[in-house]
């Protein structure tokens, strides 16, 4: 397998011939965005496409055949193939009241269907409190999305998804409504209508709520497993790119992956990092050390520069920096027995945003 192809790509971005090629690209909003879904050597991963990055990058996919099949160079000299899923059924339903389905959830990666509950959130409506990565308003603002995705409404979207695509697995997460439950609740009540109506592993993801018994209801609602984003892991770089979250202290976060993992089990609870924000390897490898021995699993993912956040001029790491982390963390990964495979739903499991499960040897 071409890893290190997959980890230039994600570093420098794809420009493309045929911007319509497979499923549509998607610009702003919560979690991952300014990618496309791309399969190199039969692994899906999110390419970034819309940045500045990805504007100058060496790489160019050109226009895919019939079967969604392209030819990827470098320069001028051709160097892998590679093809793009397919735009799925269910974007071309809606819902009794007028409401496209790709609004409520999209295809995330290659068979995963992911939704923001919620698309506020009060750390962005702050500019003393955003993260400064971050673009959930922007869907939004742009008509593509709707503010809140009622359980009935994810339930329905859900069970098309399954039954006309084939969908494997469900990513919710949320903007933080409030300072205590930091959307557990919201969560709770989408997975228990979404359950009702499909059965399909779900991965809540929200801030580490004020009270330990919300894993217990979260598992009960039918949440399978659980995210808890730490993105940046220095303190004083976390108050300064994200100083509405950094409220809640890297401590807080270990006592909830400690105590969720006793609910969720080993391996079925994650944590996202972003690579390139200005930690150091050190640091992140660190860290990852110490969440490998609670059991969680370090989803450790390059940065991209969203535009129209403040940090839309960031420089994205270069390769070399995130082989020179995800080497070492996959050797980790395996000898902890915590693999991607194994996990029952999520970001982790996808794998689409980093190459980091191709490392895990």
């Amino acid at each position: 397998m071409n890893r290190e192809l997959m980890t230039e790509l994600q570093s420098f971005g794809l420009r493309l011939v045929d911007p319509s090629a497979g499923v549509a690209s998607r610009k702003g909003g919560a979690g991952p965005s300014d990618h496309k879904a791309v399969t190199v050597d039969g692994h899906t991963i999110m390419v970034p496409v819309h940045t500045s990055t990805a504007w100058n990058s060496p790489f160019t996919a050109l226009a895919p055949d019939a079967q969604g099949r392209s030819v990827v160079t470098r320069g001028s000299i051709p160097i892998a193939s590679i093809s793009f899923p397919r735009q799925p059924r269910f974007y071309a339903m809606q819902t009794l009241d007028g409401v496209p389905y790709s609004h409520i959830a999209t295809l995330h990666g290659a068979d995963v269907l992911a939704t923001t509950v919620l698309q506020t959130c009060i750390r962005y409506e702050s500019r003393k409190k955003t993260c400064k990565f971050c673009a959930i308003g922007q869907s939004l603002a742009a008509g593509r999305t709707i503010a809140h995705k009622t359980p009935q409404q994810l339930a329905e979207v859900a069970r098309a998804a399954v039954l006309l695509d084939g969908i494997q697995h469900m990513v919710m997460t949320t903007g933080t409504p409030n300072a205590t439950d930091r959307g557990a609740q919201v969560l709770c009540d989408s997975a228990f209508a979404i359950k009702a109506a499909v059965n399909i592993p779900i991965q809540g993801q929200c801030e580490p709520p004020d009270k330990d018994v919300w894993f217990d209801r979260m598992l009960a609602s039918g949440i399978d497993t659980l995210g808890m984003h730490l993105e940046v892991v220095t303190p004083e770089l976390r108050e300064k790119i994200m100083p509405g979250k950094a409220q809640v202290p890297i401590s807080r976060y270990m006592e909830a992956f400690e105590a969720s993992v006793r609910v969720f089990g080993r391996g079925q609870v994650s944590t996202y990092i972003l690579a390139g924000l200005g930690d150091t390897r050190e640091a992140i490898l660190q860290i990852c050390d110490q969440l490998l021995a609670l059991g969680v699993y370090p989803f450790v993912v390059p940065f991209v520069p969203i535009s129209g956040t403040p940090l839309e001029d960031h420089a994205a790491p270069s390769p070399e920096f995130m082989q020179s982390i995800l080497q070492p963390l996959g050797r980790s990964v395996a000898a902890a027995n915590l693999r991607s495979s194994d996990i029952k739903a999520g970001c982790g499991k996808c794998g689409a945003c980093s190459s980091l499960s191709v490392y895990e040897t």
